[in-house]
C-alpha cells in the first residue's frame, strides 16, 4: 500500500516501513489515511498538520524520523533546512516578542531585530521597563557613549541592587518547587517565602560581621538553600563566588583564593539517588575560609571544622533588611571560564549583567508570568544564575529537582511540575535517548525547550520535540562573559533542529574568515556594546582577551572575539561548529585543552599530550579525543591509557570530562614558534578516522 496513486509517481511511504518503525497496524492505517488527505499540500504545511494533529509521543520516534525525512526528501536546501516546528499567528501574538512587535509597530521579526541593534538605547531603556528592574536612584543616562564599547558606561548615575529585581511577582505566588528525593512529594516557596528566606541569609552575613563588597563562596547544587544564599549575599552588597560542586578540592581552592572569597556555603553531602557523596570533606585537603555547612544526610552530621558553622546556626531569625544600594557596576557573582592558561578567567558579573539574563529569558524563551522553568545546572555554571534571573525577574516559578536530571525521576519531575520551559544540554538528551527514560512521560505542558552548552544534533534534538507534541527547541548559545546568548532562536521564527535563527535582540555579530573578511562559516565576532557584555577580568587582560588584534570591518566597527564557529545558513538560519581556540565544551562545561593536558603530563610513559574537541559525523556534542607521545620504550595500549586518563581527569578535573578515544602518535604538529597545533589534528582526526583508530589500536 502506498500513500499516493499511481498517477502521482511519488512514493512516500509504505503500511510495511510503518509497521517495521514499531507502529502497530492500526496506528499505521490511520497515519496512512492523514496522509492521503494532506497529499495535495506544500511540505511545511503536511508537516504542521502531522505534528499538530496525528503523531504523538507515545508512538515509535523511528516513525517520526521516518515521516519527517519522506516528508521533505523533495525540500530544495536553498530554503534552508527542512523546519520541524512552525509557529501559528495565534502562536505568534501571544508570544513576548509577538507583543513587542505590535507595540512598535514592526510586522516582520526582521524589522523588530534591526531596530534592537540600531536604535540600542531605546531597545536596552524598553527592556528594563517590561522586565521591572527596580532602581533605588534612577539613572540620568541609558549609556554614556557608543563610543565607549570595551568599557561603556550603563545606567549613568544610578543606585540599585538587582535582588530586589527578583521580588516583583505577588508574595503568594509560586517562587520555586522543588523534589529533595524520590521518596518526597512536591514542596513549594513563594515569592514572600522565598523573600524572608533571602533576608534571613542578608541578616545572617551581616550578623557574622561580613561587610558590603566581601565575597562569599558557594560550592553547592541547585537547591532553595542555594538560591537563598546566592540572592542574600547579593542583597547585602556581597560578591558570590560561584563553584561547581563537582570540581575536584584543588580546582574549588583555586577559584576560592582568585574570587578572594572570605567564607564559603558548602553542603555536607550531594545527593545522587541513594547515593551520598561527601562534600563538605573536599575543604579538609585545601586551604579554604570558614564554611557554613548545609545539612542534607539526616543523623549523619559530619565533624566540622573549627570555626565552621552549621546553616541552623548561621541563617538568621530576622526576616526582613534593606538591600544594599549599590552602583550598577559593583559585583556581584564572580564565575570562571577556561582559559589558555593554569588558571580559569574570573569573570565578574555586575548588578546589569542579570538585565541581559532576564532579557533573553522574556524574549527568546518566552518567560510569561506563572511559568514554570527547569533547567538542570548548578551556581557553578552561568546557567544557574541565570536560572534565578530569567525565572524569577519575569515572574515565573523556577522547577528544581535534586537527583540526576538522566534519571527516570527527574522525566516524572518535569511531567508533574508541568514544566513549560524545559533547558538540556545535548549530552542530557543523549542520555534520555539511550535509557529510553521519556517513554510514557506526558510533556505536553512544554511549549519550549533550550539547549546550550554544546552543539546539537538533528535526530536528537527532533527526538526531544517528538516528546513534547513537537515545541520547538530554540538554541541558545553565548557564555559566561556574555551574561547570555550572542545566537540563539525564537518562537515566532520556524524551528529546524540544531539550528539557530537570529543574533540575540540587542547584539549584532560578524562571521569572518582568518583574513578578516565577511564569510558563510568562520569565526564569530561581536559588535559591541551591549548589556551583559563584561567589562573586566579578575585575572587576566580583558582588552588583551577580547579586543587586541581583532579585525576592522570596513575601518569602523571596533570587534569583540568569541571563539565559535558559526556557518550560515540558507534561510536566514545557523549552524555551531564548536570552538576555533584551545577551549572545548564537554557536557555543557567549557575547559581549555591547557587544562586537561596539564593534568595528564605526570603520567607514567608520556611524553606529551594534546587535548582536542571532535564534533561528530553527524553533528552533535564534541568528543574528546587525546593525542599521546609516548616514550620510546613504553608500549602501553591505548584502552589502558585511556582509562589511565579517565582516572586523572576525574580526580584532577571532573568527572564529567570523559574521553572518548586515545590516538598514540610519533609526533605533534606544531608551528615554527612551537605552537601546538590541535586545529590540524582535529581536521585529520575527522578526515581519517578509520585510520587513526586503526592505529591507535594496534599499537
Amino acid at each position: 500500500m502506498t500513500l499516493f496513486t499511481t498517477a502521482d509517481q511519488t512514493r512516500f511511504v509504505t503500511r510495511d516501513e510503518l509497521l517495521h518503525c514499531g507502529l502497530d497496524a492500526d496506528s499505521a492505517d490511520a497515519i496512512l489515511s492523514e496522509l492521503q488527505k494532506l497529499k495535495d499540500l506544500d511540505p511545511v504545511s503536511r508537516w504542521t498538520k502531522l505534528t499538530r494533529g496525528v503523531l504523538t509521543a507515545s508512538m515509535p520516534f523511528q516513525a517520526h524520523a521516518l515521516l519527517f525525512e519522506r516528508n521533505y526528501r523533495e525540500w530544495d536546501s536553498s530554503n534552508g533546512p527542512p523546519p520541524a516546528w512552525i509557529p501559528s499567528p495565534e502562536e505568534v501574538m501571544r508570544s513576548n516578542i509577538g507583543q513587542l512587535m505590535k507595540s512598535r509597530g514592526f510586522s516582520t521579526y526582521q524589522e523588530l531585530y534591526a531596530w534592537s541593534v540600531e536604535q540600542r538605547r531605546q531597545f536596552w531603556e524598553i527592556m528594563i521597563e517590561t522586565t521591572g528592574v527596580k532602581f533605588k536612584e534612577p539613572y540620568t543616562r541609558i549609556l554614556a557613549s557608543d563610543r565607549e564599547v570595551e568599557e561603556p558606561v550603563w545606567l549613568t548615575g544610578a543606585k540599585m541592587n538587582i535582588a530586589d529585581s527578583c521580588f516583583s511577582a505577588p508574595p503568594d505566588s509560586v517562587a520555586i518547587i522543588y523534589q529533595r528525593n524520590d521518596h518526597e512529594a512536591l514542596q513549594t516557596v513563594t515569592y514572600g517565602e522565598l523573600e524572608a528566606l533571602t533576608n534571613r541569609v542578608a541578616n545572617g552575613l551581616v550578623t557574622a560581621g561580613f561587610a558590603v563588597g566581601d565575597a562569599i563562596g558557594v560550592v553547592m547544587p541547585m537547591t532553595v538553600e542555594a538560591v537563598t544564599i546566592y540572592l542574600g549575599a547579593i542583597k547585602a552588597g556581597m560578591t558570590v563566588v560561584s563553584i561547581a560542586d563537582s570540581f575536584a578540592p584543588h580546582e574549588i581552592e583555586l577559584r576560592l583564593r582568585v574570587g578572594s572569597a572570605k567564607a564559603v556555603f558548602i553542603q555536607d553531602y550531594v545527593l545522587r539517588g541513594d547515593k551520598k557523596i561527601p562534600l563538605y570533606d573536599k575543604l579538609a585537603s585545601i586551604k579554604a575560609p570558614r564554611a557554613f555547612v548545609v545539612p542534607v544526610a539526616d543523623g549523619e552530621a559530619s565533624a566540622l571544622r573549627e570555626g565552621d558553622t552549621w546553616w541552623e546556626q548561621f541563617v538568621s531569625a530576622d526576616v526582613y533588611f534593606e538591600s544594599a544600594a549599590c552602583s550598577p557596576d559593583a559585583h556581584t557573582n564572580i564565575l570562571f571560564s577556561s582559559g589558555t592558561t593554569a588558571e580559569p578567567k574570573a569573570i565578574p558579573w555586575s548588578h546589569i549583567t542579570p538585565i541581559k539574563c532576564a532579557v533573553d529569558g522574556y524574549l527568546h524563551h518566552d518567560i510569561q508570568p506563572g511559568d514554570v522553568i527547569a533547567w538542570p545546572t548548578s551556581l557553578g555554571w552561568m546557567m544557574g544564575p541565570w536560572l534565578i534571573y530569567a525565572g524569577l525577574m519575569n515572574r515565573g516559578t523556577i522547577a528544581l529537582h535534586y537527583g540526576m536530571p538522566t534519571s527516570r525521576s527527574f522525566c516524572e519531575f518535569v511531567q508533574h511540575t508541568r514544566v513549560n520551559m524545559l533547558g538540556v544540554v545535548p549530552t542530557l538528551v543523549k542520555a534520555w535517548i539511550s535509557s529510553d527514560v521519556l517513554a510514557g512521560v506526558d510533556w505536553s505542558a512544554v511549549k519550549l525547550f533550550s539547549s546550550t552548552g554544546e552543539c546539537s544534533n538533528h535526530s536528537d534534538m527532533l527526538y526531544l520535540m517528538s516528546k513534547a507534541g513537537y515545541k520547538p527547541v530554540v538554541e541558545y548559545c553565548g557564555g559566561t562573559e556574555i551574561g547570555g546568548g550572542y545566537i540563539t532562536g525564537t518562537v515566532v521564527q520556524p524551528c529546524a533542529p540544531a539550528t539557530f535563527t537570529t543574533a540575540s535582540l540587542g547584539l549584532e555579530l560578524m562571521i569572518l574568515d582568518d583574513e578578516g573578511k565577511r564569510t558563510q562559516q568562520g569565526e564569530v565576532y561581536l559588535v559591541p556594546p551591549s548589556i551583559g557584555l563584561s567589562t573586566e577580568l579578575l585575572n587576566r587582560n580583558h582588552h588583551e582577551t577580547y579586543f587586541s588584534g581583532t579585525p576592522r570591518v570596513s575601518g569602523n566597527d571596533v570587534l569583540r572575539r568569541h571563539g565559535d564557529e558559526i556557518e550560515v545558513l540558507p534561510g536566514g538560519f545557523f549552524r555551531a561548529h564548536g570552538r576555533t581556540d584551545d577551549t572545548m565544551n564537554l557536557g555543557g562545561i567549557k575547559v581549555s585543552a591547557v587544562e586537561i593536558e596539564r593534568s595528564l603530563r605526570h603520567i607514567d610513559g608520556i611524553l606529551e599530550t594534546a587535548a582536542v574537541a571532535v564534533a561528530p559525523a553527524g553533528g552533535g556534542p564534541s568528543q574528546l579525543v587525546v593525542f599521546a607521545v609516548l616514550e620510546s620504550e613504553h608500549k602501553t595500549h591505548p584502552g589502558v591509557l585511556r582509562m589511565d586518563m579517565q582516572t586523572v581527569i576525574k580526580r584532577q578535573l571532573n568527572p564529567l570530562f570523559k574521553i572518548s578515544e586515545v590516538v598514540v602518535v610519533d609526533t605533534l604538529p606544531r608551528t615554527a614558534s612551537n605552537k601546538l597545533m590541535r586545529r590540524t589534528l582535529r581536521e585529520r582526526y575527522m578526515k581519517e578516522n578509520a585510520t587513526w583508530g586503526q592505529r591507535a589500536f594496534s599499537q
